[in-house]
């Protein structure tokens, strides 16, 4: 991983998921991704970080959003969108 301190959990094949990739894409914010194993009870790390199994979950520092692509892109538009920088 790289020093990014954006961290997103997801499958490649979850629509969720592609949809936060493409807002912080957008953003311009650089990020690391994790991809969990495709069936939720495999997801140990993301249930020990999140408590939860869902994707996508994203990490930024101390916060950390399990499992709402809503909540996610509403997060980092308020937190990194334009007005923000």
């Amino acid at each position: 991983m790289s020093a990014s301190t954006i961290v997103l959990y997801q499958t490649d094949w979850c629509s969720y998921c592609a949809r936060v990739r493409e807002g912080l894409d957008r953003l311009g914010l650089a990020y690391d991704v994790v991809n969990v194993p495709d069936e939720p009870e495999d997801r140990s790390d993301v249930r020990r970080t999140f408590g939860v199994t869902g994707v996508p979950s994203l990490v930024d520092g101390d916060v950390k959003i399990a499992d709402d692509d809503d909540a996610i892109l509403a997060y980092l538009n308020e937190t990194y969108g334009p007005r923000k920088r």
